[in-house]
C-alpha cells in the first residue's frame, strides 16, 4: 500500500487531492492532528515517511518541506510556483510529449502546472514543436475562471452574504503583466517571449477557459486553421486532454466544473483563429493533475479516482 502526505491538506488543492484518494484501497492516507499540521519537526516526520508527499503549500514553504526530506524514495509533487520553470523537477503535463511523460514516471521531483498556465502551455507548445509558429511570436492570452482559483480567502468573499459589489461582475487582475504563471507559460511552452496575460476571474465556482488569439501573420508558412486542427487532433487524443469541435457558436468557461480533463478546441476561420482549453482550474488545473501525475508515478492508469467530463 502507497503512504502518502499532503502537507498543507486545509487549502483547496490539498482537501481536492484528499478527497480524491480518501476513498482507495491502494492508498493509506497520513495524517496530522491539528494542533501539528504546522509543526516543522511533525511534517518533516511525515515527509520522509511517505512514499509520495504532496505539497500543497505556499513557495516559500513549498522550498522548505523539500529541504526537510532526506529520504531518497519520497516523491515530491508540488502544486506551487516554486520549482516549475527547474530543470531538476519534471513539469506535471504529461500529455505534451513523451518525454514530459517519462519525466513524470520516473522522476522523485515533480512540478504541478499552474491552472492559467496549463491551457496556455497546452495551446502553444503544440504549435511551436510543429513549427506552426515561431518561437519569437509575440502572443496574448485571454483566461476566464472560477474564483475557487484565488483559494479560501476569495472563497469566503464570494460567498459571503454582504459581498462587496465589485463582486458581482466579472473582474481582471494581473493588470502589472507580472503574474506568477508567466515564467512557466513562457518557459514550457518553448517561446521566447512572454505573452499579453489577460486573467479574470468571474462570479461563479469552478472551471477555466484560456485563449489565445492567432492572426494568420503570426502563422508559418504552410499552416492555415485547419492544419492547426489537424496537430491537437493527433497530439491530445486521450482521455485527460482531448480535442473537441464545438457546434452552435458558444463555449461555457464551467463546463468542466468538478472534473479532471481539458478539451481543447480551435475557432475563427484562416484570417483570425481562436485556440481554447477549457477544464476545471481545480481539476487539471491543480489537484486533478496532481493525482494524475501520482498516478503515473506509481505506474497505474493516470485516470484512476479522477473525473472525466465529457
Amino acid at each position: 500500500m502507497t503512504k502518502v502526505f499532503i502537507d498543507g491538506k486545509a487549502g483547496t488543492t490539498g482537501l481536492k487531492i484528499y478527497d480524491r484518494l480518501s476513498s482507495r484501497a491502494d492508498i493509506e492516507l497520513l495524517t496530522l492532528p491539528e494542533e501539528l499540521r504546522k509543526d516543522t519537526e511533525a511534517r518533516r516526520k511525515m515527509l520522509n515517511s511517505a512514499d509520495i508527499a504532496f505539497l500543497c503549500l505556499p513557495d516559500a514553504a513549498a522550498r522548505e518541506a523539500v529541504s526537510l526530506v532526506d529520504n531518497p524514495n519520497t516523491v515530491l509533487i508540488d502544486t506551487s510556483t516554486a520549482h516549475r520553470t527547474n530543470p531538476d523537477w519534471a513539469y506535471g503535463f504529461p500529455e505534451l510529449s513523451e518525454s514530459f511523460f517519462e519525466k513524470v514516471r520516473t522522476s522523485k521531483r515533480i512540478a504541478v502546472p499552474g491552472c492559467h498556465a496549463s491551457g496556455f502551455i497546452a495551446l502553444v507548445y503544440p504549435r511551436v514543436e510543429a513549427g506552426a509558429i515561431s518561437k519569437d511570436v509575440l502572443l496574448t492570452c485571454f483566461s476566464l475562471t472560477g474564483y475557487s482559483g484565488g483559494g479560501k480567502q476569495m472563497i469566503a468573499d464570494y460567498e459571503s452574504g454582504e459581498r462587496d459589489i465589485s463582486l458581482d461582475s466579472p473582474r481582471q487582475y494581473g493588470t502589472a503583466q507580472t503574474h506568477k504563471h508567466l515564467p512557466e507559460m513562457t518557459v514550457i511552452s518553448g517561446t521566447h517571449n512572454a505573452p499579453v496575460f489577460c486573467p479574470i476571474v468571474a462570479d461563479y465556482f469552478c472551471g477555466m477557459e484560456v485563449t489565445v488569439p492567432l492572426h494568420k501573420s503570426q502563422l508559418c508558412s504552410g499552416f492555415d486553421i485547419n492544419s492547426i486542427k489537424e496537430i491537437y487532433k493527433a497530439k491530445y487524443n486521450d482521455a485527460m486532454v482531448s480535442y473537441r469541435e464545438n457546434t452552435d457558436g458558444f463555449l461555457a468557461a464551467n463546463i468542466l466544473a468538478e472534473a479532471d480533463n481539458m478539451q481543447i478546441s480551435v475557432e475563427g476561420n484562416d484570417e483570425r483563429i481562436l485556440l481554447i482549453a477549457r477544464y476545471d482550474n481545480l481539476g487539471k488545473g491543480a489537484s486533478g493533475a496532481a493525482v494524475e501525475c501520482m498516478n503515473i508515478s506509481l505506474g497505474i492508469d493516470k485516470t484512476t479516482s479522477l473525473v472525466i467530463g465529457k
